[in-house]
């Protein structure tokens, strides 16, 4: 299966598909100088929520999903090297919207969310 949404996205900022099936999709993002916060290395949470979410509209594969909400937990930091795996599952689906959980790991456990996508009618920004 190949990717039907976000097809302009950077893999270098926001990770790349690793596998895709109906629902379900990974994605890893190998960390970058650029995404430093600190003198000892620490990767900053946003690179994590963007490998996440990414993951989460490869799994509903839509061309016109969107991210809605998310409700997400931060459980061990990232370091410079490592290199962040998302694994995302549709885990409901209801009209337009799809409840998506993700995983995010490095050597462990590192984030976890539940997202709330819609996928609407026509591109968001189409009026």
């Amino acid at each position: 299966m190949l990717p039907n949404t976000h097809l302009s996205i950077s893999s270098e900022w926001v990770g790349e598909p690793v596998s895709l099936s109906a629902g379900r999709a990974v994605a890893q993002l190998k960390t970058r100088p650029e995404m430093i916060a600190d003198e000892r290395g620490l990767v900053h949470g946003g690179f994590t929520f963007g490998l996440a979410d990414y993951a989460a509209m490869l799994a509903v594969n839509d061309p016109c999903v969107v991210l809605g909400s998310a409700e997400a937990r931060f459980v061990a930091p990232v370091r410079i090297g490592d290199i962040m795996v998302a694994t995302a599952e549709v885990v409901e689906e209801s009209g337009k919207k799809r409840q998506v959980k993700c995983t995010v790991s490095t050597t462990q456990l590192v984030f976890e969310a539940t997202f709330t996508c819609f996928v609407l009618p026509k591109h968001i920004l189409e009026s």
